[in-house]
């Protein structure tokens, strides 16, 4: 446990505006990394007076912006054959990336339009991916930017609510975050063994 607090106090340490958007953009491109994991705790500093709220989620949004266009312009060069033998590979199951995912974002694009690049960011299964049919599309790049934006910043915004009032009970949970956080990454660790499993059979 003196490890896993050791790691949470050097993981606040470094969490500024910089690393926000740096964190966020990993996770808005192909590499596994949740947004949960970097705004609510950003939001969390901001209640402390550390950093601000509102720079938070502008530095969030800034970063899913740039891992978005990463997705859009792969997608764009590489073409969909390409991109479909990467969500074969086990370099893209690795990242959890696999066909039928992007698949189902595919036909999200092709059910919802360029909203969808709005509409996509705030659900779960998609929000990750939904940049990668808009770059196939050859979708305008300022829709595809002001859509993107204002998707990222309501999720955004959320997240950094949670944190922003968690911060008045923190009394009541902090003492068990390392474990909430053990039980988070144990329960990661049990998805990511399905999944490769599931996959290979």
């Amino acid at each position: 446990m003196d490890f896993v607090q050791t790691l949470i106090e050097w993981y606040m340490s470094h969490l500024n505006y910089f690393t926000v958007a740096l964190l966020m953009t990993i996770e808005s491109s192909f590499i596994p990394f949740p947004s949960e994991a970097v705004i609510p705790f950003a939001a969390y500093k901001a209640a402390q007076g550390d950093l601000n709220i509102y720079l938070v989620v502008l530095s969030g949004t800034v970063g899913a912006l740039a891992g978005a266009f990463i997705n859009y312009y792969l997608a764009l060069w590489l073409g969909r054959p390409l991109i479909y033998r990467f969500a074969r590979s086990y370099v893209g199951k690795m990242m959890l990336i696999s066909e039928e995912k992007v698949i189902k974002s595919e036909n999200f694009f092709l059910k919802n339009g360029k909203s969808s690049t709005f509409i996509g960011r705030l659900v779960p299964a998609v929000r990750q991916l939904i940049s990668i049919p808009a770059g196939l599309a050859r979708m305008d790049l300022k829709l595809f930017t002001l859509y993107t934006s204002l998707g990222a910043g309501i999720w955004n915004i959320i997240l950094a609510l949670v944190g922003f009032y968690l911060y008045d009970v923190r009394e009541k949970i902090f003492p068990y975050l390392g474990y909430i956080l053990i039980g988070i990454g144990i329960m990661f660790g049990i998805y990511l063994v399905i999944k490769a499993l599931k996959n290979k059979y």
